[in-house]
């Protein structure tokens, strides 16, 4: 996947963030207020009073090639009301629902993807800011029914885009690219709700740049020298998050919710589900726990919200185990693995014990907690140890700071994954210190936070 494909596949995600959320019903309260991400209202609605703005503001840095042509795709969603209307006599009359046969149909406002394309030189841009005006036409299209019809409906938008490049001071060259991007719709309703001024909204809006030659820097983890320029960009309702490296790539995405670097979409991923920053597995296992009732109120709210009840309904068991979880971080050091068990048998390697899971410590033989020792001012420490608790040295938090002087034993001498090393002890005035050992619960410190008894204080 090319950097650009990769941020369309992740503004995909930031578009229906929140779009419909479980159980994906329009009844559910949580679904009866929406879009909350990168909404510029019309000018009209937008004031400090509202709390919803008509403009966002781009900042980011460039290292653009001899003749750099820059791509701004600008990208929302569009609310479409869909009424649903019955016949009454020679006319239509609006109703909540109406049900078709088998199928049920909810008035509810859809979204229409919406895109906007910009391209520019490089030269150009530097010899002054450019603005890019657009507007969407608004739309009627009437779905006949039968004993009814549909009545989808959409409202005319316009705005602008401007773009501009600022040379960067010093030696090292580089531009600091600027996107203005604006709602400048002239509706205008007195009084007007925030579902009415939603019509007239760009929904969900970010920006997808990229060049053909040079690259972006990384906003998070700039190269030393660019630091001040970075520290000095102002970016206001979006953060230019960059796609493909860590560091330098040649797409950026400005996003209406902060984002690292480098975000992508989990390959084991079936579907859209509406909520990015979930766990596909916990959302599927519950809307398979949802009642038939239930389930044809969610495939009656939206076409989008239907696609997830069938796929989820028809979710073979293989689909539906691939969601449990992946190792990944032992595929960043060795490299892809064709072979998808590859990585479980490189955790679970012939020291391992029989029928013994590979997180169970008791799986590694090269690990023995009981018996096992670090080093702190050079004496060893191992179960048994008596030790002073200096939680302090590290800042740790509130709990842990009123345990500085507390001499505690040693119990278990740990490791984790990264082969940091940490102690487990128990607290010698605690008299629930034996019934706490029993059941293996302790408190953990990492070595440079204890003082071996032995050591001169």
């Amino acid at each position: 996947m090319t950097a650009r494909e990769q941020a369309k596949a992740v503004g995909d995600a930031v578009l229906y963030e929140g779009y419909l959320l479980y159980p994906y019903r329009a009844s559910a309260g949580k679904n009866k207020v929406r879009w909350q991400w990168g909404v510029l209202m019309p000018p009209s609605f937008a004031s400090d009073d509202t709390g919803e703005y008509a403009d966002s503001h781009t900042e980011c840095l460039l290292e653009p090639g001899s003749h750099t042509t820059l791509h701004v795709k600008l990208r929302f969603l569009q609310a479409q009301a869909r009424i649903v209307q019955e016949r009454d006599g020679d006319g239509y009359r609006t109703v909540d629902s109406l049900s078709v046969g088998h199928t049920e149909y909810t008035t509810w406002d859809e979204a229409v993807e919406r895109e906007i394309d910009g391209v520019f030189r490089a030269a150009d841009l530097l010899a002054g800011r450019v603005e890019l005006p657009f507007d969407v036409e608004g739309s009627e299209d009437v779905e006949d029914l039968g004993v009814g019809r549909l009545l989808r409906r959409t409202q005319m938008l316009t705005g602008t885009m401007t773009v501009g490049l600022d040379s960067l001071d010093g030696p090292f060259g580089g531009v600091r690219l600027r996107v203005d991007l604006k709602n400048t719709s002239t509706w205008t309703e007195p009084g007007a709700t925030r579902e009415q001024a939603l019509h007239h909204a760009l929904l969900a809006a970010h920006l997808v740049l990229s060049v053909d030659s040079g690259h972006f820097l990384s906003m998070l983890e700039p190269p030393e020298w660019a630091k001040p320029a970075v520290e000095a960009c102002v970016n206001v309702r979006v953060w230019p998050v960059l796609i493909g490296d860590n560091f330098r790539s040649e797409a950026m995405l400005a996003s209406p919710i902060i984002l690292y670097d480098n975000p992508a979409i989990a390959e084991e991923s079936q579907g859209e589900l509406f909520d990015g920053t979930e766990i596909d597995e916990i959302l599927t296992l519950r809307t398979m726990t949802l009642t038939e009732d239930e389930k044809r109120q969610a495939r009656a709210t939206d076409p989008r919200a239907r696609e997830i009840v069938d796929r989820v309904d028809s979710m073979p068991q293989e689909l539906l185990d691939r969601l449990h979880g992946t190792v990944r971080y032992l595929r960043a050091v060795t490299g892809e693995r064709s072979d998808p068990d590859a990585d479980l048998r490189e955790l679970t390697d012939i020291t391992a014990k029989p029928d013994m899971p590979w997180w169970d410590p008791g799986a590694d033989a090269s690990v023995s907690p009981g018996t096992d020792s670090v080093v702190v001012a050079g004496i060893a420490v191992a179960n048994g140890s008596k030790v002073r608790l200096r939680p302090e040295l590290k800042r740790a938090d509130a709990q842990d700071m009123f345990l500085t002087g507390l001499v505690a034993t040693v119990r278990a001498v740990l490791s984790d994954v990264d082969g940091d090393r940490y102690v487990a002890v128990t607290l010698d005035d605690d008299p629930g210190a034996d019934l706490q050992t029993t059941h293996g619960r302790f408190r953990y410190f990492s070595p440079d936070e204890i003082q071996p008894l032995e050591v001169t204080e």
